[in-house]
């Protein structure tokens, strides 16, 4: 059996919070019915194929690169190190991986970039699931410590609601400086708030 792992981040576009990555090595003798993109999938079905996935799979990792990260390094190279940390942290060494998208993040490992991966290879639709939960469930607690910005809503998104909650309360320190919306708000009223 060669030991194939899939890899995908969330949250590369939203202007609040960290991005996660997921790797996840699928067990052919245990097959998860249902795996799809996660974009497709609504929350409750994500959470129930992420319970899946964690039990079925033969190893599985989420792993995240903070707002600081991704401000210092830029999104793409923040969201490449979450997919670094997350193949680093399987209890099980892949023998390739393969990684939704056009980008590939350095690896001891052969890796492979696809396309539309997470919605035509299996494990990085699993991948897909478990960033996508793990994120929001970041989000969630990030809601829980500034309600005013609606993150349990958005999941930080510019979504028309976020961006007047950020004209109305300002830039917090969950918010992404370097993304442009932010980077123009903090520029008209100064640092960010707590």
């Amino acid at each position: 059996m060669t030991l194939t792992c899939g890899v995908d981040e969330a949250g590369r576009g939203p202007l609040a919070g960290p991005v996660y990555a997921a790797a996840v090595i699928l067990d052919p003798a245990r097959p998860v019915a249902g795996l799809a993109d996660s974009k497709t999938l609504t929350p409750r079905q994500r959470e129930a194929l992420a319970r899946e996935i964690h039990s079925r799979a033969i190893a599985w990792a989420v792993a995240s690169a903070s707002v600081e990260e991704i401000d210092t390094l830029n999104i793409l190279q923040a969201s490449l190190l979450a997919m670094r940390r997350a193949v680093e942290r399987l209890a099980v060494t892949p023998r390739q991986v393969l990684v939704d998208g056009l980008h590939r993040p350095r690896l001891a490992v052969p890796v492979r970039a696809i396309v539309r991966g997470d919605a035509t290879v299996a494990a990085i639709a699993a991948a897909s699931i478990l960033a996508k939960v793990a994120r929001d469930k970041a989000m969630l607690a990030l809601h829980q410590r500034h309600p005013q910005y609606g993150f349990d809503r958005h999941k930080g998104y510019p979504t028309s609601a976020h961006l007047a909650a950020l004209r109305r309360h300002g830039v917090s320190i969950a918010h992404r400086r370097s993304f442009a919306p932010v980077r123009v708000l903090l520029g008209a009223q100064g640092g960010p708030r707590p």
